[in-house]
C-alpha cells in the first residue's frame, strides 16, 4: 500500500516513515523543509536501507500536490504537516489558520479527484482545551481552544467529519495526540526543531547539551502536586505505530462514511518537574532550569484515557517516558558529537 506522509521529514513524520517500511508499506514523502532539514532522510536511509520518494513541496501548492498523486497513485494519507508552535500561534494567528487549513482542504479535494480513500490525521489533545475532569476520554466534550493552534486542530476535525458525511468511498481517522517525546533508538533520527524550540524536552537537552544557558518552567502556581503543568507523554515510536494500526482499521473497515477519533496518549499524567527529574535520573545530568511566569495558551492538566485505542485499533504503548528521556538525550549528544 503506497501511502502519502506529509510532513514526513517532521519529527513525528519520519518516525511514521520508518514504522510505515518496517510494517510494509510504501512511503511516499512531501516536506516543504521548513521546519526540518534533508539531513533527517539521510537518517532514515540509515535506518531503512531506503531511499523513499521526497518531493520537496508546501502542501498548500495545489497544482504541486496534484501533480505527485498523478505520478504516484496513492492509497492512503497520513497528513502530519502544519505549523505547531502553541506560543507562536497566539502571536500570529492568521498565519496558522491560513497554513492549517487551506494544506487540509486542498489535500482532501486532490484526495477526491484521485479517489484516494483513506486518511489518517493528526489532531492534538488540544482539542479539549482545559478539560473539566481528567483522564479525557474520546467522548469528553471540546473545550473552546486555548491557542489558535489547538483551534486550528479542532476546526480541521470538523471539516474532515464533515466531508466524509459528503464522500461516502472516504474514510478517515483523527488521532488526538499528547505529547510526543523522544528519539529512534538508533539515534539517526530525533526532533530536530529550527532555532529555539517550542517543546519542552529539546529544549532540555539542549540545555543539558550547553547549547542554551537554562530551563525555564512556566508556571508553578498550578493546581497540580508540584504546581507545575500536567501531560502525558508518550514515546516518539510508540505515536508512529499507532498510524500503521489507524491505516489497518481504515483498510478492514466497511462502514460507509467511516469517521472516527481516537486519543493516543499513555494515560498516565507526569508534571514538567516529574519530567525533569527523571531526566536528571536516567541520564545522569543535572540540569540548570529556573521557575517562570506562566505561559499564555498552555493548558493546566490532561493526560488521556486510552481504552478506546487499546481495545479498536489494538494500540498500546511499549515504550516508557524513561525509555523517551533516554533516547532523546542519545539523540543530543549525536547531534552535539557528546559522549
Amino acid at each position: 500500500m503506497k501511502i502519502l506522509v506529509t510532513g514526513g521529514v517532521g519529527f513525528i513524520g519520519s518516525h511514521t516513515v520508518v514504522e510505515l517500511f518496517n510494517a510494509g508499506f510504501e512511503p511516499v514523502i512531501i516536506d516543504n523543509l521548513y521546519n526540518s532539514s534533508r539531513d533527517v532522510l539521510v537518517g532514515i536511509k540509515k535506518i531503512t536501507g531506503q531511499d523513499f520518494p521526497f518531493y520537496e513541496v508546501d502542501c498548500n501548492d495545489i497544482s504541486q500536490v496534484r501533480e505527485i498523486f498523478e505520478k504516484e497513485k496513492f492509497d492512503g494519507v497520513i497528513h502530519f504537516a502544519a505549523y505547531k508552535a502553541v506560543g507562536e500561534s497566539v502571536d500570529e494567528p492568521l498565519k496558522y489558520y491560513e497554513n492549517n487549513i487551506l494544506s487540509l482542504l486542498i489535500l482532501l479535494k486532490v484526495m477526491k479527484e484521485f479517489a484516494v480513500d483513506k486518511f489518517v490525521f493528526s489532531s492534538s489533545c488540544t482539542v479539549y482545551g482545559q478539560p473539566d475532569s481528567i483522564p479525557v476520554t474520546e467522548l469528553t466534550p471540546r473545550q473552546p481552544a486555548t491557542s489558535p493552534y489547538g483551534n486550528t486542530k479542532a476546526i480541521a476535525e470538523d471539516i474532515i467529519r464533515d466531508h466524509v458525511h459528503a464522500a461516502p468511498n472516504l474514510k478517515a481517522i483523527s488521532l488526538r495526540y499528547f505529547n510526543p517525546i523522544g528519539a529512534h533508538e538508533t539515534a539517526l533520527i530525533g526532533e530536530l526543531p529550527n532555532g529555539v524550540p517550542s517543546n519542552l524536552v529539546p529544549f532540555i537537552t539542549q540545555t543539558a547539551a550547553g547549547l542554551r544557558k537554562s530551563l525555564t518552567v512556566f508556571g508553578s502556581d498550578y493546581d497540580t502536586p508540584d504546581g507545575t503543568c500536567i501531560r502525558d507523554f508518550i514515546h516518539v515510536v510508540d505515536l508512529a505505530k499507532a498510524h500503521l494500526k489507524a491505516l489497518i482499521l481504515l483498510q478492514e473497515q466497511t462502514t460507509p462514511n467511516y469517521y472516527d477519533v481516537f486519543n493516543v496518549g499513555t494515560g498516565k499524567g507526569y508534571t514538567v518537574l516529574d519530567l525533569i527529574k527523571t531526566f536528571e535520573e536516567v541520564n545522569g545530568v543535572k540540569l540548570n532550569y529556573s521557575i517562570g511566569p506562566r505561559r499564555e495558551g498552555d493548558v493546566e492538566k490532561i493526560y488521556a484515557q486510552s481504552d478506546k485505542v487499546n481495545n479498536v485499533m489494538k494500540w498500546t504503548p511499549e515504550k516508557t517516558m524513561s525509555d523517551a528521556l533516554r533516547d532523546a538525550w542519545n539523540w543530543q549528544k549525536k547531534l552535539t558529537n557528546l559522549q
